[in-house]
């Protein structure tokens, strides 16, 4: 089983050869690729079910260390920037009906948001250069350079909490918790680094920033793509850098779909006015499906992420006491497009948690 499940980490891989065979086929079939990540996946994760093992401890340390592991996110990181490059190129080299190109971006966006952001979030989290330089060239593809920084330095920091502008609030829709999170992100992400700057007396307003450097590696990422397309076409091709910023918008409203899922209703108690609770696995939504895990490298253990952020992927835990999801992120994020069918079935589902666990923590302490 072990063995098995290592190799289950590939299929991530048949989205993009999904993508890429949409557009060959033409039409309808560019819409392949959220066929898969919309019906079959959530069916799969039915018939399938749960995977509730957990690695041994003792075992951490090696499973931690295979470079296996880490070699298939390393590709994944330099495929997806020629993959961006050439969906940018495959949009101007074969001319689609409107319908087909929806669902052609949308394949791509399935693809760098999806699994591209999911990639970029484990290796941001590493502390080794190489891996963070992969994160942000991921981040770079998608235009959201500015997440390496308020993911790590902001939301893991103030998960839960009302000064997350990543984590939802009880009742909040999707459509409110958007504009929130967009522009509290860049908000936070920006503050961090001028008060960091600030200590080393250094201009908010210089390449010292690295809001600033991100704004320009972007750019010049975008620019790069725009000019070689134009160059292969022989005339300006303002299609492809469109699709680059409209594909990006849809990578990061995805990641943006995820976080509102992953903290919906979780508070931790504040201890001291402006103090919180150190975060722990009951401050995140589990989702634990075994084919939509090994689909999104283990982003669903999202309890264990939080409560050990420098755990590889590999060896995130499952956690019983932690609310659990009643389906995979590929569901939820269906589910949570329709606000009142996302309050109908999430709001008792937390509710029952809160009730279980605080009066089972109650308990316990009252026992102590």
């Amino acid at each position: 089983m072990k063995a098995f499940k290592k190799y289950t980490y590939l299929i991530c891989f048949i989205l993009p050869v999904f993508a890429y065979l949409g557009y060959v086929l033409g039409g309808w079939y560019n819409y392949l690729t959220p066929f898969l990540v919309f019906v079959v996946l959530p069916l799969l994760d039915l018939v399938i079910g749960l995977d509730s093992t957990n690695p041994k401890e003792e075992e951490v340390p090696a499973l931690q260390n295979e470079k296996f592991y880490r070699y298939i996110t390393y590709f994944w990181a330099y495929m997806q920037v020629a993959f961006v490059a050439w969906a940018c190129y495959a949009v101007v080299a074969n001319p689609m009906e409107t319908y087909a190109l929806i669902g052609f971006l949308i394949s791509i966006g399935l693809n760098t948001g999806g699994l591209g952001i999911t990639v970029g979030h484990e290796l941001g989290h590493k502390n080794t250069k190489y891996e963070q330089f992969l994160s942000k060239m991921l981040y770079m593809t998608v235009c959201y350079m500015h997440f390496f920084i308020e993911h790590n330095k902001g939301h893991h920091v103030n998960v839960s909490t009302p000064d997350d502008p990543a984590t939802s609030r009880l009742n909040e829709s999707f459509y409110t918790f958007y504009p929130r999170t967009v522009m509290g992100g860049l908000s936070s992400a920006w503050n961090i680094e001028k008060k960091r700057l600030e200590k080393q007396n250094k201009s908010v307003w210089s390449f010292s920033n690295e809001m600033v450097v991100y704004f320009f590696v972007t750019l010049a990422y975008a620019g790069v793509i725009f000019a070689g397309v134009s160059f292969l076409t022989r005339e300006l091709q303002w299609l492809a850098l469109g699709f680059f910023f409209l594909q990006s918008w849809l990578a990061f409203s995805l990641l943006e779909l995820v976080n509102y899922i992953e903290h919906y209703g979780l508070r931790r108690k504040e201890i001291a006015p402006g103090k919180f609770e150190k975060v722990q696995p009951v401050h995140s939504w589990n989702a634990n499906h075994f084919v939509s895990n090994a689909f999104l490298f283990h982003l669903q253990r999202h309890s264990d992420h939080h409560a050990n952020a420098g755990r590889r992927y590999q060896s995130l835990r499952h956690f019983e006491e932690s609310p659990q999801l009643p389906a995979g992120y590929e569901a939820m994020i269906l589910l949570a497009l329709f606000p009142p069918i996302w309050k109908k079935i999430m709001n008792p589902k937390l509710e029952k948690w809160q009730s279980e666990f605080f009066e089972k923590t109650t308990k316990e302490k009252v026992a102590a």
